[in-house]
C-alpha cells in the first residue's frame, strides 16, 4: 500500500465539545475508536463506507494512521502479569 502522507492525519480532529474530546473523523461524530472497533470486529472497509455516507477510504486509513501514531508515542504496560 505504500507510505501514507502525514496530511491524512488532518482528517482527524479533537475538540472538547465533540464526543467528550475523543478523536473523531473531521466533520462527523464518528470516533477513531469506533471505526477501529468496527474493523477489529470484522466489518470490511466497504461495509463501513456503505453504512456511513460521506465517509471515505482515506478517512478510515487516517483512523489507522492515528492509532499507529498514538501507539508509537505511548508507554507500554503488560495487559496481564504472568506468574
Amino acid at each position: 500500500m505504500g507510505e501514507l502522507p502525514d496530511h491524512h492525519l488532518d482528517r482527524i480532529t479533537i475538540e472538547s465539545d465533540i464526543m467528550a474530546g475523543k478523536p473523531v473523523i473531521k466533520g462527523t461524530r464518528l470516533t477513531v475508536q469506533f471505526i477501529l472497533k468496527l474493523l477489529a470486529d470484522g466489518t470490511t472497509l466497504e461495509e463501513i463506507l456503505e453504512e456511513y455516507e460521506g465517509l471515505t477510504r482515506e478517512d478510515i486509513i487516517a483512523c489507522l494512521r492515528y492509532a499507529s501514531e498514538a501507539i508509537d508515542h505511548s508507554t507500554y504496560m503488560p495487559l496481564s502479569i504472568e506468574a
